[in-house]
């Protein structure tokens, strides 16, 4: 491009570990582009998360001027004066919106057919077929800006360039079990703050209850302090497993909103999951983290893998495809958990 763009649309209206793996694109397009301002089109959902960047300027959601007639919204963006947009989720209704706002270079992914009539900058990759991580593959769509975009997925922690996650001071305490606590009193600086998340909302296969039972037994409590993380709904179909384990755990299922979550992991030093949204944000806040994953592509680690300095994961080092139709997963079952408590005496015992 001969004229330096001063100002960038990214597109991603998904789920937070999406949007988590899109924050150190946006990092390597600042450097590139120091004194353009960055935008981003996300979901009310999201927005806690892209609030923590240092990197975007705006943050608009898609969710709530969507509902608006197609011509408003062509007139919203418009007005932005954006010089690129770059599709980083696909949207067809998106694509067809800001190529009549008139944005100038639109950038999108050869492998969606709307792509062809709605971008005039198309990169082809495949996802779904590429042994490469999520994040180097959005990196991708930077090349017609002249961009460097191969980095190893180990170095792209950073470019997060996140701030410190802060809460306005009527927002710091919590509703728990009929009494008022503050966010910052749930951790205890003797001991090591550590969060269980046992449910993915399918979004992953899941380890079972089961091991993280097993795990919670392996770990000493004069030395641990142990937080059950997860959704209302996730905490009561975990009800009995509370129950069983409620002298050796802190259950703050369902207590916080996602911008509270944030800023409880932050008091926290570390986080077992399977590959779900929490799993990467405390990644991107550079806790210690062990992901336990699946091998199968293409929701195997090479692809999943949480990124940050801290960042660790799981995975039985075998093919299998036998979970493609269901959601158990005898292979992700099948780690021990005495391999996790390994992965954690590593770590904070060196």
């Amino acid at each position: 491009m001969k004229k330096q763009p001063k100002s960038f649309l990214i597109s991603r209206t998904d789920n937070i570990g999406d949007v988590v793996l899109t924050l150190p694109m946006i990092g390597i397009l600042k450097k590139k582009f120091p004194d353009s301002k960055i935008l981003f089109l996300g979901k009310t959902y999201t927005k806690p998360v892209l609030e923590l960047s240092g990197n975007i300027a705006e943050i608009i959601c898609w969710d709530e001027i969507g509902k608006q007639s197609d011509d408003k919204i062509i007139s919203f963006f418009a007005e932005k004066n954006i010089d690129v947009a770059i599709h980083v989720f696909p949207d067809k209704r998106i694509a067809k919106i800001l190529k009549k706002a008139k944005i100038k270079t639109r950038i999108g992914t050869s492998h969606r057919t709307f792509h062809w009539t709605t971008c005039n900058k198309k990169v082809r990759f495949s996802r779904k077929k590429s042994d490469l991580h999520e994040a180097q593959l959005n990196l991708k769509l930077l090349k017609p800006l002249k961009i460097k975009t191969k980095f190893s997925s180990s170095d792209l922690a950073a470019y997060y360039d996140i701030n410190i996650p802060h809460l306005p001071d009527d927002k710091k305490t919590v509703l728990y079990f009929d009494k008022t606590i503050a966010i910052d009193d749930f951790t205890d600086s003797s001991k090591i703050n550590l969060v269980l998340h046992p449910k993915t909302n399918g979004s992953a296969r899941e380890w079972g209850l089961e091991n993280f039972g097993k795990l919670i037994e392996l770990l000493p409590s004069d030395k641990f302090k142990i937080f059950i993380s997860g959704t209302k709904a996730e905490g009561e179909m975990m009800r009995d497993f509370l129950n069983d384990y409620q002298d050796m755990v802190t259950d703050v299922t369902g207590i916080f909103s996602l911008s509270q979550f944030i800023y409880f992991l932050s008091k926290t030093d570390g986080l077992i999951a399977a590959s779900t949204g929490p799993l990467h944000l405390a990644a991107m806040l550079g806790k210690f983290v062990v992901g336990i994953y699946a091998p199968m592509r293409p929701i195997f680690p090479q692809r999943w893998a949480p990124v940050g300095k801290n960042a660790h994961f799981l995975v039985k080092d075998k093919p299998c495809n036998k979970c493609k139709h269901a959601l158990d997963c005898e292979c992700v079952r099948s780690i021990m958990p005495e391999q996790v408590k390994l992965e954690i005496s590593q770590y904070f015992d060196s």
